[in-house]
């Protein structure tokens, strides 16, 4: 489950984007919805989505490339949205409205990392750290649509040279919930992928995907396209740790 920035490196990136890491394996791609103040990522996901906005990407441009590859896409796609973000976007409509704009260009459903669960009345799926008390882990599991996102270690996204034991936790949240718990935060190997997939039902690769198409696109002729071999590349290697 790759995580890309929305229209990293550039505008019109995130269609060939899709359908290299579709050519990979990928499964589901969780797409970052460009911030000046991401929520829980570390600098390699915090300068993508700098570089995105100070190279043009808008929340129009977004969802335009996304219904345009839409039609071409078996993925599953996911947006990962501040609920900030969509406060704003609603002050001019309504909630329901932004959603329904989202799943009209092709999304499939949102993750908001800093969305309580006392606020959490609406379709989406939410996360659950190391640090999190069980009765309250419950309680997020059981408010959680589509899947959980587990995160392996405390703290900011980033690659990790090692993962913390998870099947212990994984196991605990299935008790809890039939849903499937993607892990991510940290996870940036084909072996880590393994490791995960070992316990959990999907990795989700995000800073060690986005620094691979950032360093590519330095001196490309056609950033995008070098983004996105590079992506296809990287995804067949990660996606080796399913085997």
């Amino acid at each position: 489950m790759p995580f890309i920035c929305g229209q990293h490196p550039g505008p019109g990136a995130t269609p060939v984007v899709l359908q290299a890491l579709q050519h990979a394996g990928a499964s589901i791609v969780e797409i970052g919805i460009p911030f000046s103040d991401p929520i829980a990522d570390g600098p390699v996901i915090a300068a993508a989505m700098h570089n995105a906005l100070e190279r043009g990407a808008t929340m129009d441009g977004l969802l335009g490339e996304v219904a345009a590859a839409r039609a071409n896409l078996s993925l599953g796609l996911v947006a990962m949205c501040s609920v900030s973000i969509l406060h704003r976007l609603a002050a001019s409509s309504n909630a329901a409205g932004v959603v329904a704009r989202f799943k009209d260009a092709g999304f499939d459903g949102f993750i908001f990392p800093d969305l309580p669960l006392e606020e959490s009345g609406m379709t989406s799926t939410l996360l659950i750290a190391p640090t999190t008390p069980v009765g309250r882990a419950e309680q997020i599991a059981k408010a959680c649509t589509g899947f959980v996102y587990l995160l392996a270690r405390a703290g900011l996204t980033g690659e990790r040279s090692e993962l913390p034991d998870i099947a212990g936790r994984v196991q605990k949240l299935r008790t809890m919930t039939d849903l499937p718990v993607a892990v991510g935060f940290g996870v940036s190997s084909p072996e880590h992928v393994r490791h995960v997939v070992a316990s959990a039902d999907a990795a989700i690769v995000g800073s060690a995907l986005v620094r691979r198409m950032a360093d590519a696109v330095a001196g490309a002729p056609d950033a995008n396209a070098a983004a996105a071999e590079v992506a296809e590349a990287f995804g067949r290697q990660l996606a080796a740790g399913l085997g």
